[in-house]
């Protein structure tokens, strides 16, 4: 926030939806403004249909009173596209600003087809979604996208993506923001990329752990990566690169899909899982096929899913103790109990115990959804940061 007395409608409009000044006497309190200055900003975020009068809160004067009107975001202004796209699978929906789901869809996209043909169909996808949903086009603010591959959060491009051939330096933003358009006929809307872990774990975060400081989510579907939120904030490194564990090198002699050997995610992901089993003559091409044989409690995948949980859980040992997390959240195809059981033999034999005295390690809350959520928070937190409040209300004449 800017400096106290300086606060723009933007800063205001932060305070009222993190719950930290929900009055306009807080407000006031909050910030230094006069009840004048606070009163005309507030003027110009109702005029934009971002705030409104919530029930009276209690009365704080001991002489009593009127009750003090409280203010809320309004949630019911706009809505977000966010769709999570896995190499063979995806998944779309229409989300309220708040991360409630008015309409999902899932099937096969492939992610090989490459960047022009796959998001052409996520465009028609939303139609159809914000069809069923009742929703117009027009009440569309923005689209978030999960991606399985390292992202330029500054470009919304994909960096040298091992499992997104065609994909690498491609304008996403740009051509799902065209086919948005093109099958809505609605004018362009903002469009924000991230790494898909990136985005599960902090839809996870934010839905289920809001408190915790410092929150690691582990994808193992048919490749491994990790998210990482710190104060609040995803943590991305320089160029998008954190968090990519699948390819620390574990020591074993496997070809991995980035052309090197001996990666992690050629051992011990989903798609690794598959190839042993396809070895053995169990059918399985992908982590998804791993999922249904776990589900079905099939034997050999459960043996070998436990000896990837192993193999993961030893690279995590690093991982947690440089990070010191307070929870590590398991999720993705392979997130069952083998997997669970093996990841925490090594995980606890290896780490110290001071780095998992206060550790929780989980498995995910919100399921398959979890990437929804979390690019629906991205699109929400870019558009109403005070920055941009400030830019889109003079844009809207306000």
């Amino acid at each position: 926030m800017t400096g106290r007395g300086q606060a723009r409608a933007g800063d205001l409009l932060e305070l009222v939806r993190s719950g930290r000044a929900t009055t306009r006497g807080a407000l006031q309190q909050a910030t230094g403004l006069s009840r004048a200055t606070v009163g005309q900003r507030l003027d110009r975020l109702f005029r934009a249909g971002w705030l409104r009068e919530g029930a009276g809160g209690p009365v704080d004067s001991p002489l009593g009173g009127r009750p003090s009107i409280t203010l809320e975001f309004d949630d019911e202004h706009a809505v977000v596209l966010a769709a999570d796209l896995d190499t063979r699978h995806a998944r779309a929906a229409v989300l309220s600003l708040t991360g409630e789901i008015h309409a999902e869809h899932s099937g096969t996209l492939v992610i090989e087809d490459g960047p022009d043909a796959v998001l052409g169909e996520l465009g028609r996808w939303f139609a159809e979604l914000l069809e069923k949903s009742g929703h117009r086009a027009e009440s569309v603010c923005g689209i978030g996208l999960a991606v399985p591959g390292p992202v330029d959060s500054e470009t919304g491009r994909v960096v040298q993506p091992p499992m997104m051939p065609g994909w690498d330096g491609y304008d996403i933003r740009g051509r799902l923001a065209r086919a948005f358009t093109e099958h809505t006929g609605a004018g362009p809307v903002p469009v924000q990329v991230d790494n898909d872990a990136n985005l599960m774990a902090y839809g996870e975060q934010r839905t289920g752990y809001a408190d915790c400081s410092a929150f690691v989510l582990v994808k193992v579907s048919t490749g491994i990566g990790a998210g990482v939120v710190v104060g609040g904030a995803i943590y991305r490194g320089i160029d998008g690169g954190a968090g990519d564990i699948g390819h620390i090198r574990v020591g074993a002699e496997a070809l991995c899909r980035c052309g090197s050997y001996g990666c992690l995610a050629a051992v011990a992901s989903g798609g690794a899982v598959a190839r042993r089993l396809a070895e053995a003559g169990v059918p399985a091409a992908s982590g998804s096929d791993v999922r249904d044989l776990l589900a079905a409690g099939h034997p050999e995948a459960l043996g070998l899913a436990r000896e990837a949980g192993r193999q993961v859980g030893d690279v995590l040992a690093t991982v947690v103790t440089l990070l010191n997390p307070g929870v590590l959240m398991i999720a993705g195809d392979l997130a069952g109990t083998a997997f669970l059981t093996g990841v925490r033999e090594l995980l606890y034999q290896r780490a110290l115990p001071r780095s998992t005295a206060h550790l929780d390690v989980v498995t995910s809350r919100l399921g398959e959804r979890a990437g929804l959520v979390g690019a629906g928070a991205l699109v929400v937190e870019y558009l109403y940061a005070p920055e941009r409040v400030e830019e889109r209300l003079l844009a809207m004449g306000v």
